[in-house]
């Protein structure tokens, strides 16, 4: 990695929220007052049980709230919230889905990329270091007719594990990019194979999981928002075979179907086959 600056827990949380404030996307409606009783009193129940349980002291209840004070004041709530809490969220939405399994968004989308053709290359850095990779497929719909108008928006870490917008020293919009599958929902997107990386760890969730005696890995993927008009778009992730953590990813968003079996090419890089299924709307 060519930058001479770490990133930090915090700078990395405080671009999250600004991320995840300026997407917008989590605005669905307004709630109804049952179904805020409903979730709220749900969620306390389950606190309140914990507590019991654990036999929870006033000291550790000290600590948890200072914790959840310093959480908020280094802006890792997206983080939090999108590692322990998010694949939950995920996985009752795919119960209702058909087509490509979905997987958890994370905290490092950034919306409004360049659009790019759909034979084309991320943008990177003329240095860009990595295996190269050419990731190529087809979307169609459930009947397996292709989808015409199918939009790939892809994001993915460096070969250091860091993600543009999240680090210090990374160009804006390296290795991200919206691209247009052609008319018969066909891409080939040259890139790099991404690296696995570890959460930031010098804020407060790191801090948990140091003290709960966890590991801080995600195995290297690629993400994806696959859309197209008049089709449920579908947000996942795609995973390499034999990746490292790929069985104990601290967001436990990994799942059998969406891991990659990338080939040699020969010129020593890879190249990988994945094609995505919608579903109307």
């Amino acid at each position: 990695m060519t930058t001479t600056e770490e990133p930090t827990a915090a700078g990395a949380g405080a671009s999250a929220t600004e991320a995840f404030r300026a997407t917008r996307r989590h605005t669905g409606g307004e709630a109804t007052a049952e179904r805020v009783d409903a979730v709220v009193r749900a969620v306390l129940a389950g606190v309140h049980q914990a507590i019991r349980d654990e036999r929870v002291t006033y000291p550790e209840f000290q600590a948890a709230k200072q914790w959840l004070m310093d959480l908020g004041e280094g802006g890792e709530w997206p983080l939090f919230l999108d590692v322990f809490v998010e694949h939950v969220v995920e996985d009752v939405a795919a119960e209702s889905q058909k087509g490509t399994k979905g997987s958890i968004l994370g905290p490092y989308y950034l919306p409004d990329q360049p659009r790019l053709p759909s034979v084309t290359a991320l943008p990177s850095r003329p240095d860009e270091a990595g295996t190269p990779l050419v990731f190529t497929g087809q979307v169609r719909d459930v009947d397996g007719n292709p989808v015409y108008g199918a939009e790939l928006d892809l994001w993915h870490a460096d070969e250091q594990g860091y993600y543009s917008g999240f680090a210090p020293g990374i160009p804006e919009g390296n290795l991200r990019g919206v691209v247009v599958a052609d008319g018969q929902g066909r891409f080939e997107i040259s890139t790099i194979q991404p690296a696995p990386y570890q959460i930031p760890t010098d804020g407060p969730t790191g801090k948990l999981i140091e003290a709960a005696g966890w590991h801080p890995w995600r195995p290297a993927h690629l993400h994806l928002i696959v859309r197209a008009p008049g089709y449920r778009p579908i947000t996942t992730q795609l995973y390499f075979e034999g990746g490292q953590w790929l069985d104990s990813d601290i967001a436990e968003a990994t799942k059998p179907e969406l891991v990659l079996r990338p080939e040699p090419t020969g010129d020593g890089g890879l190249r990988s086959a994945y094609d995505f299924v919608l579903e109307r709307a």
